[in-house]
C-alpha cells in the first residue's frame, strides 16, 4: 500500500481555494498543467500554492484526474464534486464541509496523515511528539518510510486544518488575511495547553453534524448491506464514530434522529445492538436529500 505525506507543500486548504479550483476546471479541465495559459497567472496563485491546490481537490474527493490530450494529467468533477458545485458552489454549507472532511480523512493512500489522524491514532490529548512517534509507529507496520521532517509538516498542516487561526496566534490575527481553512469550523481539534502545544479531539457541537450527513456515511460504508452493528459504526476506521469524533451519547443520538426520520431502524436485541437500513438511498441519494432538505 502506498501512502502520501507532505503533497500539499506545507499549505492547508484556505477559505475559497476549493470553489476557484472547481469553478476554473470546469471551464478548462487543464488548468493545472496548461502550456497556453499560466496556470498561476489563472488561479492567482503562486507555484506551490497551485501545485497544493490540485492536491487538494483530488484529497477531498471534488476532482479526479485522468489522461487528456498531449498524455497531461486533466481533471474533472466527481459526482460529488458535481453536486457540490449545483448545491453550494462556494462551500459554506456546514453538510458540505462534513462531507469534505470525510472523503479527506478516509483517503489513506493520498492523504494518510489525515487518515491516520482520525482511524488509527489511539491518544484524545495529544502533542506533536505524539503523534510522531505513534505515526512511526504505523509505518513500520505498512512497511513504509517516511522522514520526519515530512511527517512533522503534515502534523502542523492537520493542527491549521481543524484549528482556527484565531485561536492559535490570536496577537497574529488579521481577518483581513481569509487565511484560515473552513473545516476549522468544523471543531474536531481544540487546544488543552497554549503554551505547551497539547491539543485535543473535540466531539462536533449539537446540532452541527446533519443527520443526513451522517446517513451518507454509514451507508457509504455499509456496501450494500442492511444491516450494520452499532459497534462497527462507532469504532470501524472511516466510519463516523471515528471520522466525527463521536462518543457514544453524540452517535445514539444522531441514530435516534434518523430513526424518527425512518431511514433507520435501531433494534437492541441479546446485547447485540445493531441498525437495519430502511432506505434505498446510497452516499449520493443521501447528499442529494441533504441539499434538499436545507435548500427546501
Amino acid at each position: 500500500m502506498s501512502v502520501k505525506y507532505r503533497a500539499h507543500d506545507t499549505f492547508f486548504i484556505r477559505k475559497g481555494w476549493l470553489s476557484k479550483g472547481v469553478k476554473n476546471i470546469i471551464v478548462d479541465p487543464a488548468v493545472f498543467v496548461s502550456r497556453d495559459a499560466n496556470p498561476m497567472d489563472t488561479l492567482g496563485m503562486g507555484a506551490n500554492m497551485v501545485k497544493a491546490l490540485r492536491y487538494w481537490l483530488l484529497a477531498v474527493g471534488l476532482t479526479e484526474e485522468y489522461k487528456g490530450l498531449n498524455n497531461r494529467n486533466e481533471q474533472k468533477l466527481t459526482l460529488l464534486g458535481e453536486m457540490v458545485h449545483e448545491n453550494d458552489p462556494y462551500m459554506e454549507e456546514l453538510g458540505t464541509l462534513w462531507l469534505l472532511h470525510y472523503r479527506l480523512a478516509a483517503n489513506k493512500e493520498d492523504a494518510t496523515a489525515w487518515y491516520f489522524f482520525f482511524n488509527e491514532f489511539r491518544s484524545l490529548e495529544f502533542t506533536r511528539d505524539d503523534f510522531i512517534i505513534q505515526t512511526e509507529n504505523y509505518l513500520r507496520e505498512l512497511d513504509e518510510t517516511v522522514a520526519e521532517r515530512s511527517i512533522e509538516d503534515d502534523y502542523n498542516c492537520v493542527i491549521n486544518t481543524y484549528i482556527p487561526r484565531i485561536k492559535l496566534n490570536p496577537k497574529k490575527f488579521d481577518p483581513e488575511d481569509n487565511i484560515d481553512c473552513p473545516l476549522g469550523e468544523l471543531g474536531l481539534i481544540d487546544i488543552v495547553n497554549k503554551k505547551a502545544k497539547v491539543y485535543k479531539k473535540s466531539s462536533p457541537k449539537k446540532d452541527t453534524l446533519h443527520p443526513l450527513i451522517l446517513l451518507a456515511v454509514i451507508l457509504d460504508q455499509a456496501n450494500g448491506a442492511r444491516e450494520v452493528r452499532i459497534s462497527e459504526i462507532q469504532t470501524n476506521a472511516r466510519n463516523v464514530g471515528k471520522v466525527f469524533n463521536l462518543d457514544v451519547i453524540a452517535l445514539t443520538a444522531l441514530l435516534y434522529k434518523l430513526e424518527i426520520l425512518g431511514f433507520i431502524k435501531v433494534v437492541r436485541t441479546a446485547g447485540l445492538d445493531v441498525i437495519k437500513i430502511e432506505t434505498d438511498l446510497d452516499f449520493y441519494g443521501s447528499v442529494r436529500e441533504y441539499y434538499r432538505a436545507i435548500n427546501g
